[in-house]
C-alpha cells in the first residue's frame, strides 16, 4: 500500500470534496460508536476511559488511512479526474434562467396539486353521496 498522491494536482477539488464527505461520514460513525461505548459499564475506570476514547479514535485513524488510500487508488482517482474534467465542460445556466425555471416549476406544482385536490374532493363526494359507499 503506497502513500503517495496519484496524479498530484489533477482532480484536486473532486478528491478533496469526496475526502471531506467521507471523513464527515467516518467521524459521525465514530461519534455513534463513542456514544454506544458510553452506554457500556466497565468495572475499571481506567480501562473504561481508554476504551471509550481510544477505540473510536483508532477506528477514525484507520478509516482516514483507508479513505486516503482509496482517493489515490488509480481507478478511483482517474474516475474523479475525468468527472472534474467533464464538469468543466458543462454549460451552466445563468442566474436569471434558473430563477425563471424555478418559478415555472413551483407554479406547475401548485396548479397540479390544486387540480388533484379538487379531483380527490369530487371523487370523495361522488362515492360517499351518490353511490353511498
Amino acid at each position: 500500500m503506497k502513500f503517495e498522491i496519484y496524479k498530484r494536482g489533477q482532480g484536486k477539488y473532486t478528491r478533496l470534496g469526496s475526502g471531506f464527505g467521507w471523513g464527515i461520514i467516518a467521524a459521525l460513525g465514530c461519534l455513534a460508536l463513542y456514544r454506544q461505548l458510553n452506554a457500556l459499564d466497565f468495572r475499571n475506570e481506567q480501562v473504561e476511559m481508554w476504551v471509550k476514547t481510544m477505540v473510536p479514535v483508532g477506528v477514525f485513524a484507520v478509516l482516514g488511512i483507508v479513505i486516503f488510500w482509496l482517493l489515490n487508488k488509480a481507478s478511483i482517482a482517474n474516475f474523479m479526474i475525468d468527472a472534474e474534467g467533464e464538469m468543466k465542460k458543462v454549460s451552466w445556466s445563468s442566474r436569471q434562467e434558473i430563477a425563471v425555471s424555478t418559478v415555472v416549476v413551483i407554479s406547475v406544482v401548485v396548479i397540479m396539486s390544486a387540480f388533484l385536490g379538487l379531483a380527490d374532493l369530487m371523487f370523495s363526494i361522488f362515492f360517499t353521496d351518490v353511490i353511498g359507499i
